[in-house]
This record gives C-alpha cells, structure tokens and sequence, in this order.
C-alpha cells in the first residue's frame, strides 16, 4: 500500500479527540511510509493531517479545486498540490492516486466522497479498502444504518462487510494490509425482477 485517501472534516469539530485521531493517523501513515491523499486544504482537520504528516516525514498530496484555491484555502506546503477545476475532477483524481480509503469525522462532504468511493467499490470499478476512524462512536449510527440495509434488502452482508470499521489508526491499517474483497454480486435476487 503506497498512498490512502483521508476523507475529513474541513472543521475541527468540537470534541478535541477528533484532532488528536487525525494527528495519531498522520504519525502512522508517515512511521509505515504510506503517503497521505487528501482534499488539499489548510483549515480544520484537513490542514491537520497534512501538517501532522509533513512533520513525520510523510509523503502529503492534495487534490483542491479551483474554486476553493479562490477562497484561500490551499494548502502551499505539501508534497504535491493538484488544482483541478471540478469536485468530480478531484474525486477521481483522489482515487486515481490511492491504494485505500478512510473517513474520519466530517460533514457532509466527508460522507458524500467516502461513499461514492465505497459504490465504487461494489460495482467493482476497483477492490481497494474502504475503512472508517470510528472516533469516540462518531460513526456508530451509521454503521447500524448499515445494518439495517442488510436488514431490508438493500445491502447483502459481503458488502455491509466491505466497510472496515476501527478506532486505532494502527488497528485499521492493518485490516486495510489484509483486505480481501469480496466477489459476490450487488443485486439481492435479480430473478424476482421487483
């Protein structure tokens, strides 16, 4: 695993655990030599992330569109910054880039990418991890709405279990290192033609 895409709050959010997640995730990309993918930006956890990992030597790529260059945003010091002109141009591009994908705290967007990536995945457009930082039970409610997916047939249980799940940064990259996609079909029961 060469680089993985952080998805996270352009916020810091109120509770000081979710800095000091991003920072623990930093330091451990950077001690396992895994590059950091990320939006780009200077403010909230995502400037975070990218200055925690710059300090322990890691690789730091940001993809940012213009539109929020604009706004003053980027952040000037990284590894590499790609300015795209488009929110599509900047998923892809991020995707291009990395090995695996993690959601720590964040908003809408944070959501929003994670799980496009994570469709991605089970249309088969690419098997890399998909995992969440699951700090302080951030995402709990979302992984019970998970559940009740498989629960009322709109998600089969080998995809509910394509989404890691940990709360130590080491602890879910070391699930990332031994994921196994799984081979199954996305469709319930394509017989029934409901």
């Amino acid at each position: 695993m060469k680089r993985v895409c952080v998805y996270l709050g352009s916020n810091p959010g109120f509770d000081p655990a979710y800095a000091e997640a991003t920072k623990a995730l930093a330091k451990e990309l950077a001690a396992r030599e895994i590059g950091l993918v990320f939006g780009g930006s200077n403010i909230g956890l995502m400037g975070l992330i990218a200055n925690t990992c710059l300090e322990a030597g890691g690789e730091v790529i940001g993809v940012i569109p213009e539109l929020l260059v604009g706004k003053e945003v980027a952040h000037t010091g990284l590894t590499e910054q790609h300015v795209v002109s488009s929110m599509h141009e900047r998923k892809q591009l991020m995707a291009d880039l990395s090995d695996g994908f993690i959601a720590l705290p964040g908003g809408i967007g944070t959501l929003e990418e994670f799980f496009e990536v994570l469709t991605w995945n089970q249309l088969g457009y690419h098997a890399k991890p998909c995992g969440l930082l699951d700090v302080k039970g951030y995402y709990t409610c979302l992984a019970e709405h998970m559940d009740r997916m498989v629960l009322n047939g709109f998600l089969v249980q080998e995809h509910r279990g394509m989404v890691l799940n940990d709360a130590d940064p080491g602890g879910l990259l070391d699930q990332f290192e031994t994921y196994d996609p799984p081979q199954v079909d996305k469709w319930i029961d394509k017989k029934k033609g409901l």
